[in-house]
């Protein structure tokens, strides 16, 4: 069975981020592992970060099914053929991407067909990374209920530290399937890992790593290069790395 890993997270944390130096940690450190990314963000670019083009999305064939299965064909079968020609081979891992389903309305159609696309494909993978979309409110509809690993990223704020509190709580009222499920506080700066450290106790709440903030990092982001360049001298790779090494594993 594969390890389903998510991660979640207010907007702006760098939860695609994350993903990214996950899936390279994977890639790196678990050698010959076949990993599939999911970007379940509606608003996609875990792609860019990977360096891989985007074809076709789960949302965009949803669309296509409307209008468009071929005579003789069903639905299901011919989602399933979409579904695999929506996978992109990269270096060492394979990307889904969710994208934005045309016109109005909520995404829980596009989220199922999202359910029903891992479930197809996750037994050809050891891990299965899901990069959630941001805040809350798609926890209770995550493409996935039954993860291995869940990584909520906080970013260097009390607010974001309090939200990764409230995305804690709407888990446990959800009782979902999270075998294991860690606190990361991302973009450390300063003298403010202590006070936020702090904070996250008296709340209860047990952080697991912190990821300084890196200026290599940003630049890269500004440059359009993928994660895949970042030197491995970074201190956040570092630190990320050393995270995943101590919690990536069961």
């Amino acid at each position: 069975m594969p390890k389903i890993i998510a991660i979640a997270g207010k907007g702006g944390v760098g939860k695609t981020t994350f993903a990214g130096m996950l899936i390279r940690y994977i890639i790196e450190e678990m050698k010959n592992i076949p990993v599939l990314a999911v970007d379940a963000d509606p608003n996609s670019n875990l792609n860019e970060l990977l360096g891989v083009p985007v074809n076709i999305t789960i949302g965009q064939a949803r669309e296509l099914m409307k209008k468009d299965v071929p005579v003789g064909m069903t639905k299901d079968v011919w989602f399933e053929y979409k579904v695999n020609e929506a996978v992109i081979e990269g270096k060492g891992f394979d990307l889904l991407v969710m994208g934005r389903p045309e016109g109005p309305g909520c995404y829980c159609a596009a989220n199922n067909l999202a359910k029903q696309s891992i479930d197809s494909l996750k037994d050809n993978y050891a891990y299965v990374v899901v990069d959630n979309e941001a805040g809350m409110e798609h926890i209770s509809r995550l493409v996935t209920q039954d993860i291995d690993f869940l990584y909520v990223v906080s970013d260097a704020t009390p607010r974001g530290v309090l939200t990764a509190k409230r995305i804690l709580e709407l888990i446990g009222e959800l009782n979902l399937n999270i075998k294991n499920t860690y606190v990361i506080i991302n973009r450390i700066s300063g003298n403010e890992k202590d006070n936020l450290l702090n904070l996250a106790s008296k709340n209860d709440m047990k952080i697991r790593g912190t990821i300084r903030k890196d200026e290599e990092l940003e630049m890269y982001d500004v440059e359009g290069k993928t994660i895949f360049f970042l030197d491995r001298g970074s201190k956040a790779l570092i630190d990320a790395y050393g995270i995943l090494g101590e919690t990536l594993i069961g």
